[in-house]
């Protein structure tokens, strides 16, 4: 008995001077589809002091809502290593919103690290969020809570993955939306590694008709075979001319073992490296052989030109502009623009806009000046210039150097050409690693007043992950943008929905300088897509023809009724008197409150609602 009670005494003194402190990080980035481990959150189970080891026995996650549940496929818990992380249990069940995993695991270190990590199903909306939360972890049959609240984890897609097409590594995201809607990803497939050219490289596409929800399997769209040797292309700029609808991409064909240090003076596949086009005329399905316009853009003494990664824009009047780079006749590195006034048959090179700089990206401004963000050599933050002449000259802006930091790194940077939000096109987006040091912590600025500053809208950290670095931003819709980014190998997809904020600035922006008809003439299907500014109070009328006699007619999606309101349904409107004869259907409505809001009409059936409408028209109205 004596024996008995003290090792009772032994066992207690020793469990109460061991003591266990867990503490967690919820870790910002999305979870992929086609992903499988998605890491959202460490867990540390800290145990200091003599006494028995402890067992992990149970860590409880909670969905919270709906959404999570249909499309939560599995939770996995993973023991942190040093080089490699082990998968201790995983559930692939997921029923009600608590979900318990046993890994049973023996505590023997001072510290042990648990990762948790998500797999999402095919079909997950890109628009939603994941949400999830760890309440409590059980150790040795004693709970120790970790969170009160529920983090919301971005969906996305992992459009390519090592290995996929037995490729060892996806790099360089460039991504555009055709003129028919179509999203169009390119990237560099390197076949054997991830080092930049020379190497077994070539340029991939892959589309999406829903808004990146699925991905089309990937095409090769340039890989060029001769002359005969080793030949590579990549770092690839994709451009939609928005006038004629054909696709463009640019991509850097290094031929032997030409490539950034190796590419001579002159202008021949072996002596220097090579700027080559391929374009679509049918939405990227089919391509054309690889065109190469170095002799119309190179200057011979430079070592190297070739277009900057990313994507290229078409300017009001039509002219479409790459962003380019070059090393001139000391090896020098400059930002610079190549550009084509004849739709693409032939094309220029402006000057350097500043030394040691490389990857550019370009937006037109207003006014109709250019504005060129480069990638600097000399590290800490961006360089900005502009101008007037399509490159003859450069001036430096004066947020250069300052306004935008960055690891020296590839960035993105697009107007965002939003018709209902960004009334007068005056928002500008912005995407790169946000760091002086490091490649992590990808991040979204806006600016809503021409680039002049980037800190009027909060930011968007998407992923705080160390990664590749490159990111390339589109306009989707009037809600969203499309970000492609790269990953260690993957290239990764989400959708980015812009902030009210950025939005209402706007707006108010646009109503501050405006100012409104008291009497709006009615509107016709000629005012389609038309920005209206109107006083509060006024009336307006949309009058569209058509011909309920075959069934269809015209109809109002929802809209902002707290700015604009129905003043009664249509009026139908015959245009004589035979039966079955065309007319116009009348639509009015009233200015009520200060705002902006879409208004969009569809001409259908109205037992075809899962069809594409035969006709739309859509009007903005600004009410000051």
């Amino acid at each position: 008995m004596k024996r008995v009670f003290i090792l009772l005494l032994f066992i207690s003194f020793a469990t109460l001077y061991a003591q266990v402190k867990v503490s967690s990080r919820t870790i910002v980035n999305p979870v992929f589809i086609r992903a499988e481990k998605n890491i959202v959150q460490t867990i540390t189970a800290e145990i200091t002091g003599s006494g028995f080891s402890r067992i992990l026995d149970e860590i409880i996650i909670e969905t919270g809502d709906k959404l999570t549940r249909n499309y939560l496929k599995s939770v996995k818990i993973f023991l942190a290593g040093e080089k490699n992380d082990s998968l201790l249990v995983m559930t692939g069940t997921i029923k009600g919103n608590r979900i318990s995993l046993i890994p049973h695991y023996k505590l023997i270190r001072s510290s042990s690290t648990f990762k948790i990590g998500l797999e999402i199903k095919d079909g997950t909306p890109l628009d939603k969020f994941i949400k999830i939360k760890c309440p409590y972890i059980k150790i040795s049959g004693e709970k120790y809570p970790v969170d009160k609240l529920y983090s919301d984890f971005r969906a996305g897609y992992c459009v390519r993955r090592p290995n996929d097409d037995s490729v060892k590594c996806y790099r360089i995201p460039g991504l555009a939306v055709s003129n028919k809607g179509t999203l169009l990803a390119i990237y560099d497939i390197r076949r054997k590694s991830a080092k930049d050219l020379p190497g077994d490289i070539d340029v991939g596409l892959s589309r999406s008709t829903d808004n990146g929800q699925t991905w089309e399997p990937m095409k090769t769209i340039i890989d060029i075979t001769e002359p005969a040797g080793n030949n590579g292309e990549g770092d690839a700029s994709i451009l939609v001319d928005k006038n004629t609808g054909t696709i463009w991409v640019a991509a850097f064909w290094a031929h032997g073992n030409i490539g950034w240090n190796t590419s001579k003076q002159g202008m021949t596949p072996e002596e220097t490296g090579q700027i080559v086009l391929v374009k679509s005329s049918d939405d990227g399905i089919t391509w054309s052989k690889p065109s190469n316009i170095t002799p119309m853009v190179k200057n011979p003494s430079w070592h190297l030109f070739f277009q900057a990664p990313g994507n290229g824009i078409t300017l009001n009047d039509g002219t479409l502009v790459f962003p380019a780079q070059f090393r001139d006749s000391a090896k020098t590195p400059h930002s610079t623009i190549i550009y084509s006034k004849d739709n693409g048959l032939t094309w220029k090179t402006g000057t350097g806009a500043k030394s040691n700089t490389t990857e550019s990206q370009i937006v037109q401004l207003q006014n109709g000046t250019l504005m060129l963000n480069m990638r600097d050599d000399r590290g800490g933050a961006r360089s900005i210039a502009v101008t007037t002449d399509l490159g003859t000259t450069w001036i430096e802006h004066n947020t250069s150097r300052s306004a935008l930091i960055e690891s020296v790194c590839m960035a993105s940077f697009i107007r965002v050409n939003a018709e209902s939000p960004g009334i007068r096109n005056s928002l500008l987006a912005f995407s790169n690693p946000d760091s002086r040091k490091n490649r992590d912590s990808l991040t979204i600025k806006f600016s809503t007043d021409e680039g002049e500053r980037w800190d009027k809208i909060p930011s968007i950290l998407v992923d705080e992950r160390n990664s590749y670095g490159y990111s390339c931003l589109t306009k989707i819709d009037e809600e969203y943008l499309g970000l492609l980014y790269e990953g260690k190998g993957e290239i990764y997809f989400v959708k980015i929905k812009i902030p009210e904020k950025a939005l209402r600035a706007e707006i108010d922006d646009f109503l501050g300088q405006t100012s409104g008809s008291s009497v709006i003439r009615g509107l016709t299907k000629k005012d389609n897509n038309k920005t209206i500014a109107m006083h509060r109070g006024s009336n307006f009328t949309v009058t569209l023809k058509g011909n309920p006699t075959t069934g269809y007619t015209w109809k109002t999606a929802p809209f902002d009724s707290t700015i604009i309101s129905p003043e009664n349904k249509y009026k139908y409107k015959p245009s004589g008197n035979l039966a079955g004869s065309p007319g116009e259907f009348i639509f009015n409505f009233r200015g009520i409150n200060r705002g902006v809001s879409a208004v969009k009409f569809y001409y259908m059936r109205e037992w075809e609602k899962n069809t594409a409408p035969a006709d739309s028209f859509k009007v903005i109205i600004c009410i000051d």
